[in-house]
Protein backbone atom coordinates (compact mmCIF):
# COMPACT_ATOMS: atom_id res chain seq x y z
CA UNK A 1 0.00 0.00 0.00
CA UNK A 2 1.40 3.96 -1.03
CA UNK A 3 -0.44 7.17 -0.45
CA UNK A 4 -0.04 7.58 -4.12
CA UNK A 5 -2.70 4.66 -4.30
CA UNK A 6 -4.66 5.86 -1.61
CA UNK A 7 -4.68 9.56 -3.42
CA UNK A 8 -5.19 7.97 -6.78
CA UNK A 9 -8.49 5.87 -5.66
CA UNK A 10 -10.16 8.82 -4.52
CA UNK A 11 -9.29 11.04 -7.12
CA UNK A 12 -11.19 8.95 -9.10
CA UNK A 13 -14.06 8.86 -7.07
CA UNK A 14 -13.42 4.94 -5.68
CA UNK A 15 -14.17 4.36 -2.22
CA UNK A 16 -11.23 3.66 0.31
CA UNK A 17 -10.85 0.85 2.65
CA UNK A 18 -10.56 0.95 6.53
CA UNK A 19 -7.26 -0.13 5.79
CA UNK A 20 -6.39 2.83 3.50
CA UNK A 21 -7.65 4.77 5.81
CA UNK A 22 -6.31 3.32 9.04
CA UNK A 23 -2.69 3.65 7.16
CA UNK A 24 -2.93 7.65 6.11
CA UNK A 25 -3.83 8.27 9.57
CA UNK A 26 -1.20 6.47 10.83
CA UNK A 27 1.21 8.13 8.48
CA UNK A 28 0.02 11.87 9.76
CA UNK A 29 0.24 11.07 13.15
CA UNK A 30 3.89 9.83 12.75
CA UNK A 31 4.76 12.25 10.34
CA UNK A 32 5.95 9.30 7.26
CA UNK A 33 3.46 11.16 4.87
CA UNK A 34 4.46 14.30 3.61
CA UNK A 35 2.24 17.20 3.72
CA UNK A 36 2.18 17.49 -0.32
CA UNK A 37 0.76 14.04 -0.50
CA UNK A 38 -1.89 14.79 2.64
CA UNK A 39 -2.96 18.06 1.18
CA UNK A 40 -3.77 16.13 -2.33
CA UNK A 41 -5.90 13.76 -0.21
CA UNK A 42 -7.94 15.98 1.12
CA UNK A 43 -8.34 17.28 -2.21
CA UNK A 44 -9.52 14.40 -3.16
CA UNK A 45 -11.97 14.24 -0.21
CA UNK A 46 -13.29 17.46 -0.89
CA UNK A 47 -14.01 16.96 -4.51
CA UNK A 48 -15.23 13.51 -4.13
CA UNK A 49 -16.74 13.09 -0.57
CA UNK A 50 -17.05 9.96 1.57
CA UNK A 51 -19.58 7.51 2.44
CA UNK A 52 -20.69 7.13 5.59
CA UNK A 53 -18.27 3.75 6.41
CA UNK A 54 -15.38 6.03 5.34
CA UNK A 55 -16.63 9.01 7.35
CA UNK A 56 -17.14 6.65 10.73
CA UNK A 57 -13.49 4.94 9.79
CA UNK A 58 -11.78 8.46 9.47
CA UNK A 59 -13.29 9.66 12.75
CA UNK A 60 -12.68 6.42 15.14
CA UNK A 61 -8.60 6.76 13.56
CA UNK A 62 -8.07 9.79 14.32
CA UNK A 63 -9.81 9.46 17.37
CA UNK A 64 -7.83 6.29 18.38
CA UNK A 65 -4.50 8.33 17.20
CA UNK A 66 -3.65 10.14 20.60
CA UNK A 67 -4.70 9.30 24.22
CA UNK A 68 -8.67 9.03 25.08
CA UNK A 69 -10.19 10.50 28.17
CA UNK A 70 -12.17 7.64 30.32
CA UNK A 71 -15.07 9.34 32.05
CA UNK A 72 -15.58 6.47 34.42
CA UNK A 73 -15.38 8.27 37.24
CA UNK A 74 -18.71 10.27 36.68
CA UNK A 75 -22.19 9.77 37.97
CA UNK A 76 -24.27 8.45 35.27
CA UNK A 77 -23.88 8.95 32.04
CA UNK A 78 -20.99 11.29 30.69
CA UNK A 79 -22.32 13.74 27.94
CA UNK A 80 -20.92 16.15 25.79
CA UNK A 81 -21.81 19.25 23.88
CA UNK A 82 -20.02 21.14 20.94
CA UNK A 83 -20.87 24.34 19.14
CA UNK A 84 -19.61 24.80 15.54
CA UNK A 85 -18.94 28.05 16.15
CA UNK A 86 -20.40 31.68 16.43
CA UNK A 87 -20.65 35.37 17.87
CA UNK A 88 -21.52 36.13 20.79
CA UNK A 89 -21.50 32.55 22.09
CA UNK A 90 -21.95 32.45 25.50
CA UNK A 91 -23.83 28.72 26.01
CA UNK A 92 -21.50 27.08 27.79
CA UNK A 93 -21.01 28.72 31.14
CA UNK A 94 -24.95 28.72 31.23
CA UNK A 95 -25.48 25.64 30.18
CA UNK A 96 -22.97 23.53 32.29
CA UNK A 97 -24.06 24.76 35.92
CA UNK A 98 -27.64 24.53 34.45
CA UNK A 99 -27.30 20.41 33.60
CA UNK A 100 -25.54 20.64 37.00
CA UNK A 101 -28.89 21.12 38.78
CA UNK A 102 -30.42 18.01 37.35
CA UNK A 103 -27.65 15.68 38.44
CA UNK A 104 -25.66 16.00 35.35
CA UNK A 105 -21.85 15.71 36.03
CA UNK A 106 -19.71 17.28 32.91
CA UNK A 107 -15.63 17.34 31.81
CA UNK A 108 -15.49 20.17 29.20
CA UNK A 109 -12.90 20.48 27.49
CA UNK A 110 -13.14 23.76 24.92
CA UNK A 111 -10.81 26.15 22.66
CA UNK A 112 -9.62 29.82 22.13
CA UNK A 113 -11.08 32.08 19.78
CA UNK A 114 -9.99 32.33 16.32
CA UNK A 115 -10.57 34.59 14.06
CA UNK A 116 -14.31 35.97 14.51
CA UNK A 117 -15.43 33.27 16.38
CA UNK A 118 -15.04 33.69 20.48
CA UNK A 119 -13.53 30.64 22.37
CA UNK A 120 -15.45 29.50 25.44
CA UNK A 121 -11.63 28.98 27.51
CA UNK A 122 -11.15 32.72 26.67
CA UNK A 123 -14.84 33.62 28.08
CA UNK A 124 -13.62 31.89 31.37
CA UNK A 125 -9.85 33.51 31.82
CA UNK A 126 -11.42 37.03 31.35
CA UNK A 127 -12.48 35.48 35.19
CA UNK A 128 -9.89 36.44 37.78
CA UNK A 129 -7.99 33.52 38.99
CA UNK A 130 -10.07 31.06 36.84
CA UNK A 131 -7.45 28.05 36.00
CA UNK A 132 -8.22 26.79 32.67
CA UNK A 133 -5.25 24.75 32.09
CA UNK A 134 -6.66 21.40 34.17
CA UNK A 135 -4.67 18.52 33.81
CA UNK A 136 -6.63 15.07 33.48
CA UNK A 137 -5.47 13.64 37.15
CA UNK A 138 -7.54 16.86 38.64
CA UNK A 139 -10.46 15.76 36.52
CA UNK A 140 -11.94 13.92 38.90
CA UNK A 141 -11.31 15.46 41.87
CA UNK A 142 -13.22 18.39 40.46
CA UNK A 143 -15.99 16.34 38.91
CA UNK A 144 -16.65 14.75 42.61
CA UNK A 145 -16.33 18.32 44.41
CA UNK A 146 -18.65 20.02 42.15
CA UNK A 147 -19.87 18.03 39.38
CA UNK A 148 -18.34 19.72 36.90
CA UNK A 149 -15.06 21.00 34.87
CA UNK A 150 -14.17 23.79 32.14
CA UNK A 151 -10.82 23.32 30.72
CA UNK A 152 -8.60 23.80 27.65
CA UNK A 153 -8.29 21.21 24.87
CA UNK A 154 -5.16 19.02 25.69
CA UNK A 155 -2.84 18.13 23.13
CA UNK A 156 -2.90 14.61 23.22
CA UNK A 157 -6.35 13.96 22.12
CA UNK A 158 -7.08 13.43 18.14
CA UNK A 159 -3.65 14.59 17.15
CA UNK A 160 -4.05 13.27 14.01
CA UNK A 161 -7.03 15.81 13.59
CA UNK A 162 -4.84 19.12 14.85
CA UNK A 163 -2.23 18.00 12.11
CA UNK A 164 -5.04 18.11 9.23
CA UNK A 165 -6.65 20.92 10.61
CA UNK A 166 -3.52 23.06 10.64
CA UNK A 167 -3.34 21.68 6.71
CA UNK A 168 -7.20 21.98 5.77
CA UNK A 169 -6.92 25.96 7.22
CA UNK A 170 -3.82 26.63 4.49
CA UNK A 171 -4.77 24.63 1.40
CA UNK A 172 -8.52 25.63 0.79
CA UNK A 173 -9.90 22.47 2.14
CA UNK A 174 -11.97 23.20 5.02
CA UNK A 175 -15.41 23.39 3.22
CA UNK A 176 -16.31 19.57 3.49
CA UNK A 177 -18.92 17.89 5.49
CA UNK A 178 -16.65 14.43 5.96
CA UNK A 179 -14.02 16.29 6.69
CA UNK A 180 -15.82 18.88 9.16
CA UNK A 181 -17.89 16.41 10.68
CA UNK A 182 -14.91 13.40 10.89
CA UNK A 183 -12.71 16.57 12.70
CA UNK A 184 -15.82 17.34 15.37
CA UNK A 185 -16.70 13.86 16.13
CA UNK A 186 -13.24 12.59 16.71
CA UNK A 187 -12.68 14.98 19.71
CA UNK A 188 -15.67 14.76 21.14
CA UNK A 189 -15.24 11.04 20.99
CA UNK A 190 -11.45 10.95 22.01
CA UNK A 191 -12.99 13.05 24.97
CA UNK A 192 -14.88 10.41 26.47
CA UNK A 193 -18.15 11.03 26.14
CA UNK A 194 -21.11 8.48 25.53
CA UNK A 195 -23.64 10.75 24.53
CA UNK A 196 -23.04 13.95 22.36
CA UNK A 197 -25.61 17.37 21.66
CA UNK A 198 -24.27 19.25 19.08
CA UNK A 199 -25.35 23.09 18.46
CA UNK A 200 -24.79 23.46 14.59
CA UNK A 201 -24.89 26.97 13.86
CA UNK A 202 -26.22 28.35 10.49
CA UNK A 203 -25.99 31.73 8.93
CA UNK A 204 -23.37 34.90 8.36
CA UNK A 205 -21.81 34.24 11.28
CA UNK A 206 -21.30 30.22 11.02
CA UNK A 207 -19.43 28.27 8.84
CA UNK A 208 -22.94 26.78 7.19
CA UNK A 209 -24.49 29.42 5.90
CA UNK A 210 -27.92 27.66 5.17
CA UNK A 211 -30.17 25.65 7.21
CA UNK A 212 -30.32 23.14 4.89
CA UNK A 213 -26.24 22.72 4.89
CA UNK A 214 -26.67 22.65 8.47
CA UNK A 215 -28.96 19.37 8.53
CA UNK A 216 -26.55 17.81 6.02
CA UNK A 217 -23.56 18.64 8.19
CA UNK A 218 -25.83 17.49 11.32
CA UNK A 219 -27.18 14.58 10.15
CA UNK A 220 -23.28 13.17 8.81
CA UNK A 221 -22.49 13.75 12.75
CA UNK A 222 -25.34 11.99 13.93
CA UNK A 223 -24.54 9.05 11.68
CA UNK A 224 -20.87 8.82 12.92
CA UNK A 225 -22.03 9.20 16.53
CA UNK A 226 -24.78 6.19 16.02
CA UNK A 227 -21.96 3.88 14.20
CA UNK A 228 -19.69 4.79 16.82
CA UNK A 229 -22.32 3.67 19.63
CA UNK A 230 -22.95 7.18 20.74
CA UNK A 231 -25.85 8.54 20.98
CA UNK A 232 -26.11 11.96 19.25
CA UNK A 233 -28.58 14.91 18.50
CA UNK A 234 -28.08 17.87 16.68
CA UNK A 235 -30.02 21.30 18.07
CA UNK A 236 -29.51 23.59 14.23
CA UNK A 237 -29.32 27.26 16.14
CA UNK A 238 -29.78 30.63 14.23
CA UNK A 239 -26.52 32.27 14.03
CA UNK A 240 -27.66 35.30 11.40
CA UNK A 241 -27.39 37.65 13.98
CA UNK A 242 -25.05 37.52 17.30
CA UNK A 243 -26.86 35.48 20.20
CA UNK A 244 -27.61 37.35 23.07
CA UNK A 245 -26.99 40.94 23.92
CA UNK A 246 -23.10 41.11 23.51
CA UNK A 247 -19.93 39.95 21.86
CA UNK A 248 -16.24 39.70 23.91
CA UNK A 249 -15.02 38.15 26.52
CA UNK A 250 -15.52 39.87 29.93
CA UNK A 251 -18.60 41.81 28.71
CA UNK A 252 -20.17 38.49 27.91
CA UNK A 253 -19.26 36.67 30.73
CA UNK A 254 -20.97 39.58 32.29
CA UNK A 255 -24.40 38.97 30.46
CA UNK A 256 -24.10 35.32 31.82
CA UNK A 257 -24.52 36.69 35.05
CA UNK A 258 -27.34 38.79 34.23
CA UNK A 259 -28.79 35.98 32.45
CA UNK A 260 -28.65 33.65 35.73
CA UNK A 261 -29.79 36.95 37.77
CA UNK A 262 -33.05 36.60 35.68
CA UNK A 263 -32.95 38.62 32.71
CA UNK A 264 -31.89 36.83 29.73
CA UNK A 265 -32.29 37.33 26.59
CA UNK A 266 -34.96 35.10 24.48
CA UNK A 267 -33.18 33.92 21.82
CA UNK A 268 -30.16 33.35 24.27
CA UNK A 269 -32.18 31.77 26.48
CA UNK A 270 -34.26 29.40 23.95
CA UNK A 271 -30.66 28.01 22.74
CA UNK A 272 -29.50 26.88 26.25
CA UNK A 273 -32.52 25.71 27.44
CA UNK A 274 -32.77 23.81 24.81
CA UNK A 275 -29.34 22.05 24.60
CA UNK A 276 -29.57 21.23 28.64
CA UNK A 277 -33.02 19.61 27.66
CA UNK A 278 -31.39 16.96 25.38
CA UNK A 279 -28.31 16.71 27.73
CA UNK A 280 -30.50 15.87 30.43
CA UNK A 281 -32.63 13.57 28.58
CA UNK A 282 -29.55 11.90 27.19
CA UNK A 283 -27.99 11.78 30.68
CA UNK A 284 -31.76 9.93 31.96
CA UNK A 285 -31.98 12.41 34.06
CA UNK A 286 -35.55 13.72 32.97
CA UNK A 287 -38.17 12.98 35.42
CA UNK A 288 -40.73 14.29 33.13
CA UNK A 289 -40.54 12.41 30.12
CA UNK A 290 -41.79 15.26 27.84
CA UNK A 291 -39.59 17.43 26.13
CA UNK A 292 -42.00 20.46 26.20
CA UNK A 293 -42.26 20.51 30.13
CA UNK A 294 -38.31 19.87 30.65
CA UNK A 295 -37.41 22.93 28.45
CA UNK A 296 -39.51 24.83 30.47
CA UNK A 297 -38.24 23.22 33.55
CA UNK A 298 -34.92 23.52 32.60
CA UNK A 299 -35.72 27.86 31.92
CA UNK A 300 -37.01 28.09 34.96
CA UNK A 301 -34.01 26.83 37.16
CA UNK A 302 -31.70 28.54 34.50
CA UNK A 303 -33.55 32.43 35.55
CA UNK A 304 -34.88 31.46 39.36
CA UNK A 305 -30.66 31.26 40.75
CA UNK A 306 -30.62 27.48 40.68
CA UNK A 307 -28.04 27.72 38.43
CA UNK A 308 -26.48 30.62 39.70
CA UNK A 309 -25.32 28.92 42.58
CA UNK A 310 -24.08 26.04 40.83
CA UNK A 311 -22.39 28.88 38.55
CA UNK A 312 -20.57 30.72 41.34
CA UNK A 313 -19.35 26.73 42.31
CA UNK A 314 -18.15 26.25 39.30
CA UNK A 315 -16.05 29.36 39.43
CA UNK A 316 -14.27 29.03 42.50
CA UNK A 317 -14.06 25.27 42.25
CA UNK A 318 -11.06 26.36 39.40
CA UNK A 319 -9.79 29.25 41.11
CA UNK A 320 -11.95 32.08 40.11
CA UNK A 321 -12.44 35.09 42.46
CA UNK A 322 -15.69 36.49 43.86
CA UNK A 323 -17.04 40.05 44.77
CA UNK A 324 -18.38 40.09 48.06
CA UNK A 325 -22.07 40.13 46.52
CA UNK A 326 -21.63 37.09 44.78
CA UNK A 327 -20.39 38.24 41.07
CA UNK A 328 -17.27 37.16 39.71
CA UNK A 329 -14.17 39.94 38.98
CA UNK A 330 -12.85 39.78 35.88
CA UNK A 331 -9.18 40.43 34.59
CA UNK A 332 -9.70 43.47 32.70
CA UNK A 333 -12.93 45.35 32.35
CA UNK A 334 -14.93 46.91 29.75
CA UNK A 335 -14.85 50.50 28.85
CA UNK A 336 -17.38 52.36 27.25
CA UNK A 337 -15.76 54.05 23.95
CA UNK A 338 -18.50 55.26 21.67
CA UNK A 339 -22.08 54.32 20.37
CA UNK A 340 -23.23 53.86 17.36
CA UNK A 341 -26.34 55.33 16.22
CA UNK A 342 -28.99 54.31 13.90
CA UNK A 343 -28.76 56.08 10.88
CA UNK A 344 -32.74 55.69 9.93
CA UNK A 345 -36.07 55.09 10.98
CA UNK A 346 -37.41 51.69 11.19
CA UNK A 347 -37.07 47.74 11.99
CA UNK A 348 -33.73 46.15 12.23
CA UNK A 349 -34.38 43.47 9.49
CA UNK A 350 -30.75 41.95 9.59
CA UNK A 351 -26.98 42.34 11.94
CA UNK A 352 -24.48 40.22 9.93
CA UNK A 353 -22.92 38.32 12.91
CA UNK A 354 -19.51 37.87 10.43
CA UNK A 355 -19.15 41.31 10.26
CA UNK A 356 -19.90 42.24 13.64
CA UNK A 357 -17.49 38.92 14.74
CA UNK A 358 -14.81 41.36 12.67
CA UNK A 359 -15.45 44.48 14.23
CA UNK A 360 -15.09 42.73 17.26
CA UNK A 361 -11.89 41.63 16.40
CA UNK A 362 -10.13 44.88 15.78
CA UNK A 363 -11.58 46.27 18.86
CA UNK A 364 -8.80 43.40 20.66
CA UNK A 365 -12.01 40.92 21.60
CA UNK A 366 -10.73 38.42 19.52
CA UNK A 367 -7.17 36.87 17.56
CA UNK A 368 -6.29 36.51 14.27
CA UNK A 369 -3.72 33.96 14.73
CA UNK A 370 -2.73 31.79 17.93
CA UNK A 371 -0.06 33.66 19.43
CA UNK A 372 -1.94 37.11 19.43
CA UNK A 373 -3.27 38.57 22.90
CA UNK A 374 -6.63 39.64 23.39
CA UNK A 375 -8.19 42.93 25.52
CA UNK A 376 -10.75 40.97 27.63
CA UNK A 377 -12.54 44.09 27.90
CA UNK A 378 -13.38 44.42 24.26
CA UNK A 379 -16.92 44.14 23.06
CA UNK A 380 -19.87 45.29 21.59
CA UNK A 381 -22.95 45.59 23.53
CA UNK A 382 -26.08 45.20 21.18
CA UNK A 383 -29.29 48.00 21.99
CA UNK A 384 -31.17 46.51 19.08
CA UNK A 385 -31.67 43.41 17.48
CA UNK A 386 -33.79 41.90 14.69
CA UNK A 387 -37.12 42.42 14.86
CA UNK A 388 -36.25 45.79 17.12
CA UNK A 389 -38.21 48.94 16.18
CA UNK A 390 -35.86 52.06 16.18
CA UNK A 391 -35.28 56.00 15.37
CA UNK A 392 -33.33 58.17 13.78
CA UNK A 393 -30.17 58.75 16.05
CA UNK A 394 -31.41 56.05 18.54
CA UNK A 395 -28.57 53.75 19.94
CA UNK A 396 -27.74 50.52 18.03
CA UNK A 397 -24.46 49.26 20.04
CA UNK A 398 -21.44 50.76 22.09
CA UNK A 399 -18.21 49.89 21.27
CA UNK A 400 -15.79 48.63 24.11
CA UNK A 401 -12.30 48.46 25.01
CA UNK A 402 -10.51 47.32 28.55
CA UNK A 403 -10.66 50.04 30.95
CA UNK A 404 -6.27 49.91 30.98
CA UNK A 405 -5.90 49.38 27.02
CA UNK A 406 -5.69 51.94 24.12
CA UNK A 407 -7.63 52.19 20.66
CA UNK A 408 -6.71 54.86 18.62
CA UNK A 409 -10.51 57.22 17.27
CA UNK A 410 -9.00 56.43 14.01
CA UNK A 411 -9.91 52.19 14.65
CA UNK A 412 -13.15 53.27 16.36
CA UNK A 413 -14.53 54.94 13.53
CA UNK A 414 -13.56 52.24 11.32
CA UNK A 415 -15.36 50.25 13.42
CA UNK A 416 -18.65 52.02 13.52
CA UNK A 417 -18.91 52.29 10.10
CA UNK A 418 -18.08 48.46 9.70
CA UNK A 419 -21.48 47.90 12.33
CA UNK A 420 -23.37 50.04 10.35
CA UNK A 421 -22.86 48.03 7.18
CA UNK A 422 -24.07 44.76 9.38
CA UNK A 423 -27.54 46.26 10.12
CA UNK A 424 -30.45 46.71 7.81
CA UNK A 425 -33.44 48.56 7.86
CA UNK A 426 -37.02 48.24 6.65
CA UNK A 427 -40.63 50.15 7.22
CA UNK A 428 -42.33 46.73 8.14
CA UNK A 429 -41.06 44.75 10.71
CA UNK A 430 -39.03 41.25 9.68
CA UNK A 431 -40.68 37.57 9.97
CA UNK A 432 -40.32 36.10 13.41
CA UNK A 433 -37.56 33.37 13.25
CA UNK A 434 -36.54 31.12 16.34
CA UNK A 435 -33.32 30.97 17.31
CA UNK A 436 -33.53 27.17 17.26
CA UNK A 437 -34.67 26.03 13.64
CA UNK A 438 -34.38 22.26 14.04
CA UNK A 439 -33.60 19.17 16.12
CA UNK A 440 -32.41 16.02 14.48
CA UNK A 441 -31.73 12.62 15.97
Amino acid sequence: MTMLDIILDKRYGRKLSDEQIRFFVKGVTDGTIPDYQTSSLLMAIVLNGMDEREMTTLTLEMCDSGKKNDLSYLDGIPVDKHSTGGVGDKVTPLLIPLIATFGVQTVKLSGRGLGFTGGTVDKFESVEGFNVEISQDEFPVLAKSCGMVISGQTPDLAPADKILYSLRDVTGTVDSIPLIASSIMSKKLAGGAKAIVLDVTCGSGAFMKTPEEARELSQAMIRIGNLAGRRTVAVITDMDQPLGRTCGNTIEMQEVYEVLNGSGSSDLVEVVTTLAAHLVTLAQKDIYGNMEELVAECRRRLLNGEALEKYRLLITSQGGRLSPTGSPLYREYPFDAMHVNSPANGYVTRIRADVIGKASVMLGAGRLSKGDSIDYGAGICFYAKVGDRVKRGDTLCSLCHGENAKIDDEVLFDVMNLILDAYEFADTPPEPRRAVIDVLS
